[in-house]
């Protein structure tokens, strides 16, 4: 009988062309379907000779048994044991070898009809509704794909549209570490700083229509991100806390406040062509968050984060930004689907960029300080039903006073004193869905403190698998 159930697993091995050697090589969609009907043929064979061992061992035995009777039931359970290692190491190769041919894909499309008083309004962001009519804020290919045991992919492929031109981009592509030790966790790639709380989240993510004014001014219209390494580490508390240490690249567009692009000024400074020399020359930031609930219906999350690196004003000038932020969240325990809820979020940044000189066009030193918050409260008050307010308020010192012949309009909306007050009304068919109407008020000290009015009606449309969104 022993003899018969080994022969059995043999044969099947066989049969099945022996043990793949490698779980890496580029499949074809014929040999990933065979793979996956081995592995469910493998676990029936494993499930019927561990029923053929317990029948065995259920067996009465002989007072005196043969000796090859014996070892026969030795190796049989050995052989087992075996094949059901064979087996694990089997599915756990495989899942590198399946996932990257069956990744989570989602589609987000972002859309906008949008009015304003003035035509040259104060709405930069590069997701923002920008232009008179209608808009394309985001279209964004989300793929999501274990690689094997050890890290996880994230990839997000950005369209936007701006005035007939359409613009293609890799916004993010980073891999996650699964199984560090120690409750350390590796972000590895292109992604969003992790800098306060929304700068990493996506447009479809957002409470409002378009990005807070200090997020605009001092990460620029298209957020802080770039290439780098992130490590955390989730400290063994009975409340959740993580600490944060970041490095990414401090050159390009998507790093407006630090090497950004040779050529382009701010606030009258030429930038210069100021490459990465030395380990120096990255962007770093410490960070630090906490989560605790006072109360079964109470949420309450804060954080602190440190920006510094070097800016292109000169050839040894820095820029350091803090910031603080805290999301309160009040959600009955008889809640359905979520409502009603009330949800309260804020953040504080304080920004000091150390600039020039810049001797060609004889403006002396200076540091150029900007400050600001936005508040807003969001109160899902009927099921699918939420209404917000925000209010935003920036302002800035240094560099504009003293060259305003070398500054232009745009130079100067991202200077001086600026509020803004935003309510809205956002509707959601399904968690597929949203319709959002919303109200800008604008002031700002560079439009002689003139009232800018806006009105958009955006509309949300996913598909596909999504995971859930970060808290």
């Amino acid at each position: 009988m022993h003899t018969r159930i080994y022969a059995c697993a043999v044969l099947f091995v066989l049969v099945s062309g022996g043990w793949p050697q490698t779980a890496f090589a580029a499949p074809t969609g014929t040999e990933i379907e065979d793979l996956k009907k081995q592995m469910a043929v493998m676990e029936e064979q494993l499930r019927f000779l561990r029923r053929k061992v317990e029948q065995l061992e259920t067996q009465p035995s002989s007072a005196a048994p043969e000796a090859p009777t014996e070892n026969k039931g030795i190796k049989t359970e050995q052989r087992l044991k075996d094949l059901e290692l064979q087996v694990g190491q089997q599915k756990a190769a495989s899942r590198g070898l399946l996932s990257p041919f069956n990744p989570k894909i989602s589609v987000n499309g972002i859309f906008s009809a949008a009015m304003f008083s003035d035509k040259d309004n104060l709405n930069f962001g590069d997701h923002d509704p920008q232009v008179q009519g209608f808009n394309v804020q985001n279209v964004e290919l989300h793929l999501q794909g274990t690689v094997d045991p050890y890290f996880q992919v994230d990839t997000n492929i950005v369209t936007t549209v701006k005035k007939g031109d359409t613009t293609i981009e890799l916004e993010e592509m980073y891999g996650t570490s699964l199984a560090l030790p120690a409750n350390l966790q590796l972000v590895a790639g292109q992604y969003f700083t992790r800098f306060g709380r929304q700068n990493r989240q996506h447009p479809h993510q957002w409470d409002f229509a378009d990005q807070p004014v200090i997020l605009n001014r001092l990460f620029g219209k298209d957020g802080l991100r770039g290439p780098g390494m992130q490590l955390s580490w989730l400290a063994p508390t009975p409340f959740y806390l993580e600490f944060i240490a970041n490095a990414q690249q401090a050159q390009g567009e998507i790093a407006t406040s630090f090497l950004s692009k040779p050529g382009e000024t701010i606030r009258g400074y030429s930038l210069l062509d100021r490459p990465v020399q030395k380990i120096g020359d990255l962007l770093y930031m410490p960070r630090v968050v906490t989560s605790f609930e006072p109360t079964e219906e109470l949420t309450v999350a804060m954080g602190g984060s440190t920006l510094f690196g070097p800016n292109a004003s000169g050839p040894n000038n820095t820029t350091i930004i803090y910031g603080g932020d805290l999301y309160v969240k009040w959600k009955p325990v008889d809640h359905v689907k979520g409502f009603p809820f009330v949800a309260w979020q804020t953040e504080y940044l304080f920004r000091d960029y150390e600039a020039g000189p810049d001797n060609a066009n004889g403006i002396p030193a200076d540091r150029l300080k900007d400050f600001g918050l936005y508040s807003q409260l969001v109160y899902g008050f009927y099921e699918r039903w939420a209404a917000g307010v925000r209010i935003d308020y920036v302002n800035s010192s240094g560099g504009g006073a003293a060259v305003p012949f070398l500054i232009s309009q745009a130079q100067r909306d991202l200077a001086g004193e600026r509020w803004r007050l935003s309510p809205n009304l956002t509707f959601y068919p399904s968690e597929f869905s949203k319709f959002r109407l919303q109200y800008n008020l604008d002031f700002a000290e560079s439009r002689r403190r003139e009232a800018v009015h806006g009105v958009f009606l955006q509309v949300e449309f996913n598909i596909g698998e999504h995971a859930a969104h970060t808290f």
